[in-house]
């Protein structure tokens, strides 16, 4: 046992031997001179060179670098990052203090300082939720991005044939074999809060056209309870040139552990259209004036060629595997619903895929639009078809996203 302890005890007067060499030649190469207010004679110290002892262990010393303190394991040769030291126990270790003042001084600062908004620790960043895509589904996560990063999104949509009812259901894959319409979006972050974004549908829907403008100013990562994001939309239709509507989205969204998160989108439409399919995907979609007020028919169902609507969407995902999560959502329009022919909530469930920058999503929906202004409407308008958007309705989709660079 004495032989054990002796041998420690050399194994540590050789790493503070190395310690002092290591800061003696980085004076000498950053300066040109080792500094002159250390006498020449004087000893070194070990909290002269930032190093101190862990109390009851002879395989663990501290050591301070560049204001951070870090822990060296002397046995398994691994070096983890203890927190930074405050200036008062780093003055009091110059000064000649004991070994066991900073580690004191630094546990008084802790419990007495008051807490201070700021970035999170790496731990606290394990306990929040990182979303895979731009949408849950159709509602906007409102997840921050990059600077000056570029993200592709890409919805499609089956509509025209119901998932679950009517014959042959398998031999057509679902309804995959049936028409679709794509739907493609860019979105580039101008600084890691503001971005910007453009959409576009095809001429089954009115070919629109929607740019947008998107700012977060909550992040969980800061230390904030909440992520929340303004996001300020504008469409129009026939490639942006009739029928324009616009739109105002207040994202909210808390993580429950680093494997789910819960979403909250209120949104308010001004001159809103109500989702209709083309005859013709070749012929300009009619002109829907505001002013107008003369009902529509889609179908057996009548609507109005605008309105102001109000919707709130919630929405929920979870994570089973690191990478792989469970998605739900319902998108109710509160105000207004009844003017363009929505007379159920749009609502969808599905699961997702995360890889890196990509994300896939697949599942089952009854609203067929991801454009904000139009996201509340179903298949029933789509189809001239009031119990089209019933569960039996339900058809597939899919949502692919990349993060170009």
């Amino acid at each position: 046992m004495a032989c054990r302890k002796t041998m420690e005890r050399l194994m540590l007067s050789l790493v503070a031997l190395g310690l002092a060499l290591g800061n003696l030649a980085f004076a000498q190469t950053s300066s040109g001179e080792v500094s002159s207010s250390r006498p020449a004679s004087g000893a070194t110290t070990a909290a002269d060179l930032g190093v101190s002892f862990a109390k009851d262990s002879t395989s663990k010393i501290f050591v301070e670098r560049n204001g951070k303190k870090y822990v060296v394991d002397l046995v398994s040769h691994e070096v983890t990052e203890a927190g930074a030291e405050p200036a008062s126990a780093t003055a009091a270790a110059n000064n000649g203090a004991s070994a066991s003042a900073p580690a004191t001084a630094n546990n008084n600062a802790s419990a007495s300082a008051p807490a201070t908004a700021g970035p999170a620790s790496p731990m606290a960043d394990a306990r929040i939720y990182k979303p895979g895509d731009d949408l849950v589904f159709s509602v906007p996560t409102g997840r921050p991005i990059d600077r000056h990063g570029l993200y592709l999104n890409f919805t499609h949509r089956f509509p025209f044939q119901a998932a679950f009812t009517g014959p042959a259901e398998g031999g057509t894959l679902l309804g995959l074999d049936n028409f679709s319409f794509p739907s493609f979006g860019l979105r580039y972050g101008l600084t890691s809060k503001l971005s910007v974004m453009a959409n576009r549908s095809p001429s089954v829907i009115g070919r629109p056209i929607e740019l947008m403008a998107a700012y977060n100013f909550l992040d969980e990562h800061n230390g904030n309870p909440i992520n929340a994001a303004f996001r300020f939309s504008m469409d129009g239709q026939n490639d942006f040139s009739k029928n324009f509507s616009e739109s105002f989205e207040l994202i909210v969204s808390r993580s429950l552990g680093h494997r789910a998160q819960i979403y909250a989108v209120p949104t308010l439409s001004l001159h809103a259209r109500p989702l209709l399919s083309e005859n013709s995907i070749t012929d300009a979609p009619p002109d829907l004036p505001c002013n107008g007020g003369i009902p529509l028919a889609a179908g057996s169902i009548a609507v109005r060629p605008c309105a102001n609507t109000f919707s709130l969407a919630a929405a929920l995902a979870v994570d089973i595997r690191p990478t792989v999560a469970l998605v739900a959502e319902a998108i109710p329009t509160l105000v207004n619903g009844d003017e363009l022919g929505i007379h159920r909530p749009s609502y969808a469930f599905g699961i997702q895929k995360k890889i890196w920058r990509h994300a896939f999503t697949f599942g089952f929906t009854n609203g067929p639009s991801t454009m904000v202004s139009q996201r509340g409407g179903t298949r029933a308008t789509f189809l001239g078809d009031p119990t089209a958007d019933r569960p039996g309705g339900l058809f597939v989709g899919f949502d692919l996203t990349r993060q170009i660079f």
